[in-house]
């Protein structure tokens, strides 16, 4: 009788010290008020397209009158796939809310395709950029359970493109060749959803997050890729992997 109430004291405590320790999993993240960490960004670009009442009419050259391009059969935003890297400050507000700040160096190419009526001409847009982001997100966690928490995220973002400038300079082309831009800065608004998988020494959290342009990135240019159009919003579908 007494090996097995030994033998059951044993059992007990070994189990208690699993589930105290796995508790513990994460690296101590969700008990320190302000801690780091690193991501790695998967991204799903494209625009939200709003065009001129009279964006199907032929363009004609404003220098000699010629029709430059045939009437149009249609103007769509396919999505282009995309990559970034970053880090994460976050700061703890409780059990159930943390803020976090999360600078991101992405590249993503937007693209626009330009079909003709009555032709087979097509022809497609890419907007290259590389964009600094800044954004500031509030974090609702749901209660831990064991090494599982689910949690949802509000916020805002401020991009800055550092190269497509360079990229869209076409002063020299003709009107045929006129590439479609965008402006340098942008603010988003975002929303996603996520979890924290707590590991032995660090957590892992997969988040999928939506994010859209305040206003509108279109640089308005009198030729024929950008006069059909009145507004470009842009649209990331962001899938991303934080290392805390």
């Amino acid at each position: 009788m007494k090996r097995r109430l030994i033998l059951l004291s044993l059992v007990f405590i070994l189990v208690t010290f699993r589930v105290n320790a796995q508790e513990s999993w994460g690296g101590g993240v969700d008990n320190e008020p302000f801690h780091f960490g690193f991501t790695f960004q998967f991204i799903s670009a494209e625009y939200k397209i709003l065009k001129q009442a009279n964006w199907r009419e032929p363009y004609i050259d404003p220098e000699d009158g010629s029709v430059s391009k045939p009437t149009l059969y249609s103007i769509t935003s396919p999505v282009s796939p995309g990559f970034g890297l970053g880090f994460v400050s976050n700061y703890r507000l409780g059990n159930n809310a943390d803020i976090r700040f999360t600078p991101a160096l992405s590249f993503s190419d937007r693209l626009i395709d330009y079909n003709y009526l009555m032709t087979e001409e097509f022809k497609q847009q890419k907007v290259q950029s590389t964009l600094v982001d800044f954004p500031f997100g509030i974090k609702i966690k749901s209660d831990r359970r064991k090494n599982f928490r689910a949690y949802m995220l509000y916020g805002v973002k401020y991009s800055v493109d550092i190269v497509s400038k360079k990229k869209t300079n076409d002063i020299d082309k003709i009107l045929s060749e006129k590439l479609v831009k965008n402006t340098r800065n942008t603010l988003w608004y975002e929303a996603g959803i996520g979890f924290d998988l707590y590991f032995e020494f660090f957590k892992l959290s997969p988040e999928i997050k939506l994010a859209n342009s305040f206003t509108s990135v279109l640089l308005a240019e009198d030729h024929p890729y950008t006069k059909p159009l009145d507004k470009l919003y842009l649209r990331n579908l962001q899938f991303s992997l934080y290392f805390e």
